[in-house]
């Protein structure tokens, strides 16, 4: 029998599979920007929004739009993304980059009480348990609850940017069944970027133009840590089953919170490591069980 590295390796980088890790690692590694950007997390949103539009422009001219949903559908979706980014990057920049990942992964927990009542669909006993076992998980992460403190500051922010992205997931499931998901990814980005333009220009205090560095940094955030990230997932959907990638994603906060350690060096204390893995291991176990 003959063996080679290639022929064991083989089932590691198959194109879905290879493809979907890449596009959840560049997923983790953008918490980072949060670190990296020092200007606020509007003007971070709105530069990774603009370019992650611009980006996806050529892409989404080339497709077919046979669009059954109304534009002020993508509107409302757009403003929950922008709100999504806007908390999570609050979260990381007043903690760190795993309390804001680990924080946000508790989205499952809103998905299971919320999908019910969006869809008629009964509450499961076993997702209860999940929720329940996430929740203990997130108690964990958040090093007190003493709210004058930055890193719980940033864990409630973190527990906002979970709930704005399961609402974002519902109301995705419930009004894009039928429009291509590269239409779903520009027209949300775009009308994000829309929704935050008045708050960068006017509303927000202290905003200034980003400088050469900051905009390279953006770009970076939009065109590869979001437009690149977004297409390698989709394309990694005609590979391998949704399930599958839906399991890999729940790695996120694990790709993030290694870049973390070695970028910035930040090293999680044993209850943000504990909670971290009962979180992700109870999003795992979630994401395996579904039909």
């Amino acid at each position: 029998m003959s063996f080679s590295i290639k022929s064991a390796l083989a089932p590691m980088v198959k194109p879905g599979l290879r493809d979907v890790h890449l596009a959840v690692f560049l997923f983790g590694f953008s918490g980072l920007f949060g670190k990296f950007l020092l200007c606020s997390p509007v003007l971070i949103v709105f530069g990774r929004t603009v370019f992650a539009s611009l980006f996806l422009l050529p892409f989404f001219l080339r497709i077919r739009r046979d669009n059954t949903v109304p534009m002020v559908m993508f509107l409302a979706q757009g403003a929950l993304l922008a709100l999504h980014w806007c908390t999570f990057f609050i979260s990381i920049q007043i903690s760190t980059v795993a309390i804001g990942l680990l924080t946000f992964s508790t989205f499952p927990l809103f998905v299971t009480f919320m999908e019910p009542f969006f869809f008629k669909e009964t509450l499961a006993f076993k997702n209860c348990v999940i929720s329940l076992v996430v929740f203990v998980g997130l108690v964990l992460v958040i090093p007190s609850f003493d709210f004058s403190r930055e890193p719980v500051q940033g864990a409630m922010w973190g527990v906002a940017s979970g709930f704005t992205f399961a609402l974002l997931g519902l109301v995705n499931r419930k009004n894009v069944i039928s429009v291509s998901p590269i239409a779903v990814s520009f027209y949300q980005n775009f009308f994000a970027a829309l929704f935050l333009l008045p708050w960068t220009v006017w509303f927000v205090p202290g905003i200034s133009f980003p400088t050469p560095g900051e905009l390279m940094l953006l770009m970076l955030l939009g065109g590869v840590c979001t437009a690149l990230a977004h297409s390698l997932f989709i394309k990694a959907l005609v590979h391998i089953k949704t399930r599958t990638a839906g399991v890999i994603t729940a790695l996120e906060p694990l790709y993030g919170i290694l870049m973390a350690m070695i970028f910035l060096g930040e090293i999680p204390g044993w209850r943000t490591a504990l909670g971290g893995v009962i979180i992700i291991g109870a999003t795992l176990v979630a994401m395996t069980g579904r039909d």
